[in-house]
């Protein structure tokens, strides 16, 4: 299951291995330009610290300034390039300001990680059209307004690109996340439609669904009840990190990766093979007149 906003960095779940490093080679990415939606924190702020690991160089976007910043002075430190900027993907105009500084900057984008987006845990009865419209401006609209922009700017005047999408896991449907799990599926297919009419550009389109990511922000906002729930779904026994899910678009976004497209990878440690975690809903009874 998909936790609701995890705002902080990545933590590894008690007894996890310790993540991999120098998977791939520190220049397997070099010359290449990122931009990374959400890049602050959780998994864009993984998949910025991997992608310029690699050797690109990276354009971070969020609405708060500090993790942004704190980002691009790890990569500083580390040797790398970053350029973070506080924005709201959800105003057409802040998003050719983005894609504007980012060409500016560094004069492309190879890579684009549709990573912002937010939602709540709510019984779908519960959801509100104001609260529905939320989560599918962020997750949809706003992700398909950078993914133009991007396209028509870069990566189609350039003939080449990689765009990735986050979905969600389980891909069949989550309880209590109705509006955000619907929302995930929209960029699913499209990330299938594009990989079918961009390729002639030789742009290709992935999407990358990861199930429950472990991080501080999961402890704030659930229980460890909640946690030790969602990690008896899980046939690898254990949640998520960060990492699990940035090495992967690492990987696509690589040489190695350049036959995937059209397709969703999932990083789930089995969850959505395994099915629901959850028991069925039992019959409410008959309401009384």
């Amino acid at each position: 299951m998909r936790s609701a906003p995890l705002p902080s960095d990545g933590v590894s779940p008690p007894g996890a291995p310790t993540p991999p490093t120098g998977v791939l080679r520190s220049d397997v990415h070099a010359g290449r330009v990122a931009l990374i939606t959400g890049g602050g924190t959780g998994i864009g702020r993984a998949t910025a610290l991997d992608l310029a690991a690699g050797g690109a160089k990276v354009v971070i976007c969020g609405r708060r300034a500090e993790p942004l910043e704190a980002v691009r002075q790890t990569i500083a430190a580390a040797g790398g390039e970053c350029l973070a900027l506080s924005v709201d993907i959800r105003e057409e105009q802040q998003v050719s300001e983005v894609v504007d500084r980012a060409l500016l900057e560094y004069g492309r984008i190879d890579i684009l990680v549709n990573n912002a987006g937010g939602q709540f845990s709510a019984p779908a009865e519960d959801i509100s059209p104001k609260g529905w419209r939320a989560v599918h401006r962020l997750a949809v609209d706003a992700t398909w307004a950078v993914t133009r922009e991007v396209a028509l700017r870069a990566m189609i005047p350039q003939r080449s690109g990689a765009v990735f999408f986050i979905a969600f896991s389980p891909r069949r449907g989550i309880p209590g996340m109705v509006h955000a799990s619907a929302a995930r599926a929209a960029v699913e297919n499209l990330a299938a439609g594009l990989s079918l009419e961009w390729s002639r550009y030789g742009i290709r389109a992935v999407c990358v669904a990861p199930g429950t990511i472990a991080t501080e922000g999961l402890d704030d906002n659930y229980t460890t009840a909640d946690r030790e729930r969602w990690t008896q779904a899980v046939p690898l026994g254990r949640l998520g990190r960060p990492e699990d899910v940035s090495g992967v678009i690492s990987f696509l976004a690589s040489p190695g990766g350049s036959y995937v497209t059209g397709t969703t990878v999932v990083v789930d440690g089995g969850a959505d093979a395994w099915g629901t975690g959850h028991p069925v809903p039992q019959p409410l009874p008959e309401a009384q007149p």
